[in-house]
């Protein structure tokens, strides 16, 4: 059985001398004078409520019960009162007090409010668990050993804690965008929800709207009798992935930016408006800004999408996350295709961690599931990747290539990621100097995606590390 402890913050001695009397038989009871000494100790003492008198002295109740709410929202806090304070038991409920007890205190009272928040507390622990459970059972984990995956779990931690604010997420085909949004979604309060996920690519202008917003029945020849729900109304109560965001039609467009503004929609072919909440999570691997300065993409949407926004890194950029990564997916198409692999040679290694990865993470997984494949080893050896030993690194199709210069390496050792960081740098400065400084020609120069190359020059430019 689950015992609880509670926290009594009175400056009357006889008030928590006979609180403890009367829980301590229940609950686990500490006492305190004041609330400074109480907030000093409340991370370490982590109470499941808090009685706490209004009119301290010093800090006062109000003043406490504020910084309380901001370091553990989620602590129910029953404030202590006399009759005359009562317009401070209304502040004090603004701010987020569960409840609150009047001078001289009934035990009855006080008994039936103190059940009431522990019920509370138990049905948030409870929630918790499934929330646990839903991601040990359904949330693919995030491989990597990086900085950069650890600002990106950051991220997914910090924005999670909103149900509705949009969200967009940037990054290189293969960067594992959708896998973002799921993390985000799974750590969401709308979590026990659906998420339902559509690439906007993927159906021609004349369909996707109806695949966004359904249609009601003989909207269109071929549609079918009773009409069809679209992806929005399924994702009613969770969350929404429009992936290839910036492949939406100019009409499409409009009509997804009215939902965004009001939460309604009309189906294709109807004239009932309808009513959803859902969280819209939105990616793209290309440049928004350039096409709204083009006018292909519309600048009030892109604010609307862009509350929030995050650039994923792309697999190049964390190559110290590129053998962790390999590892699991040798793991997982080990057992996938009853194989006694292992582990990755030396070999192997050297050669992923030297390859050049244009597809990003789908591209590991895909090398590393064909090796697994049609390796007959114990380990996986650089011959099953299939990847060319080449002293060349292609810069262009046009045949160009950087001859790759002797590699020194000292006793004690080389900061690699300095070293390509410094490297890229160069490469950068020196298209933006054949560009005149336009930015965009200097991506396009590098084959890079523009935001990527306006992201990462203004990380050099102002010192921050790679």
């Amino acid at each position: 059985m689950i015992t609880y402890t509670i926290s009594i913050v009175d400056d009357e001695e006889s008030i928590r001398d006979s609180l403890d009397i009367i829980l301590s038989d229940e609950y686990r009871v500490t006492g305190y004078a004041d609330a400074e000494s109480f907030l000093v100790e409340v991370d370490t003492v982590r109470p499941d409520l808090v009685l706490m008198d209004i009119g301290l002295p010093e800090m006062g109740g109000i003043d406490a019960l504020s910084i309380l709410k901001k370091k553990n929202p989620a602590t129910p806090v029953i404030m202590i009162t006399a009759f005359e304070d009562i317009s401070m038991v209304i502040q004090s409920m603004k701010i987020g007090a569960f409840d609150f007890i009047l001078k001289p205190i009934n035990p009855d009272i006080l008994e039936l409010t103190i059940k009431k928040a522990i019920a509370s507390i138990a049905l948030r622990k409870e929630v918790e668990i499934l929330q646990e459970k839903y991601l040990m059972e359904n949330h693919p984990c995030f491989i990597g050993e990086s900085k950069h995956i650890q600002d990106v779990m950051d991220f997914i931690h910090m924005v999670a804690k909103s149900p509705d604010t949009p969200i967009m997420i940037r990054g290189e085909t293969g960067t594992g965008k959708e896998l973002i949004a799921r993390a985000i979604h799974a750590r969401s309060p709308v979590f026990q929800g659906p998420f339902v996920a559509v690439n906007c690519s993927a159906f021609p202008d004349q369909l996707i709207e109806s695949e966004l917003f359904g249609y009601e029945a003989g909207a269109f020849s071929g549609a079918k009798k009773r009409g069809k729900k679209g992806v929005i109304e399924e994702a009613r109560g969770g969350t929404l992935f429009l992936d290839e965001i910036a492949d939406l039609s100019l009409s499409g467009q409009a009509k997804l930016l009215r939902f965004l503004e009001g939460g309604e929609f009309y189906k294709v072919g109807g004239t009932t408006p309808h009513k959803v909440e859902t969280r819209v999570v939105s990616a793209t691997n290309k440049d928004l800004e350039q096409l709204v300065e083009t006018d292909q993409f519309r600048k009030d949407l892109f604010f609307r999408l862009c509350v929030i926004q995050a650039e994923i890194p792309s697999l190049n950029e964390r190559r110290d996350d590129i053998l962790p990564l390999a590892k699991h997916f040798l793991f997982k198409f080990n057992t996938k295709f009853k194989k006694n692999l292992k582990n990755i040679s030396a070999d192997a290694c050297e050669l992923l961690i030297t390859h050049r990865f244009s597809g990003n993470v789908r591209e590991l997984k895909n090398i590393i599931e064909r090796a697994c494949l049609i390796s007959t080893g114990e380990d996986l050896s650089g011959h099953d990747l299939g990847l060319q030993n080449s002293r060349t690194v292609p810069l262009s199709s046009g045949g160009m290539a950087l001859q790759e210069p002797d590699v020194q390496i000292p006793d004690q050792g080389i900061e690699l990621a300095h070293l390509l960081a410094a490297m890229e740098k160069k490469y950068m400065a020196r298209a933006l100097e054949l560009s005149k400084g336009n930015e965009s020609k200097a991506a396009r120069l590098l084959k890079m995606n523009h935001h990527t190359f306006r992201y990462k020059w203004k990380k050099f430019s102002t010192g921050a590390s790679s």
